[in-house]
């Protein structure tokens, strides 16, 4: 016996079945495989030539650079927005209408405390716009008042 030899084993590849899920996404990619090859196809056809005024190049290229170097502590700021948004569909239980408002709120909240100034400047456009709309709708129903 050898001491540096190790006896000849036979092996054989055994592929693991596939779950449930990567079934699931086995399928979606299957059905979604056309839509993806069009979509790349009008990308790289209306980008060729003209790609600083193509759609796609000014969609993508900003997310994609942005999300390649990101600002410090981006994704630290986006989990602790996501978690509120989940939070907000937690506490939502019950009506639509909660559904649409917690995690909505929640998440404004959340990304308000991170980017005020931005915040600030949405807040005040909204003001803007909703003393407008009340303003319409106080005109309206004033209207109606006195037609009757």
């Amino acid at each position: 016996l050898s001491l540096y030899s190790s006896p000849a084993r036979e092996t054989k590849y055994v592929e693991n079945p596939k779950t449930e899920l990567e079934e699931g996404v086995s399928r979606l990619r299957q059905v979604m495989e056309p839509y993806t090859a069009w979509c790349q196809t009008e990308c790289t056809d209306s980008s060729r030539g003209k790609a600083d005024r193509s759609l796609c190049s000014d969609y993508f290229s900003e997310g994609y650079e942005f999300l390649q170097k990101p600002p410090a502590g981006f994704y630290p700021r986006l989990g602790v927005i996501g978690f509120a948004g989940i939070i907000g569909l937690f506490l939502a239980r019950g009506s639509k209408i909660k559904k649409l408002v917690y995690p909505a709120a929640l998440m404004g909240i959340g990304t308000s405390m991170y980017y005020p100034q931005q915040a600030v400047a949405i807040a005040k456009v909204a003001g803007t716009q909703l003393y407008d709309w009340s303003l319409q709708g106080y005109i309206a129903v004033e209207s109606l008042w006195k037609d009757t």
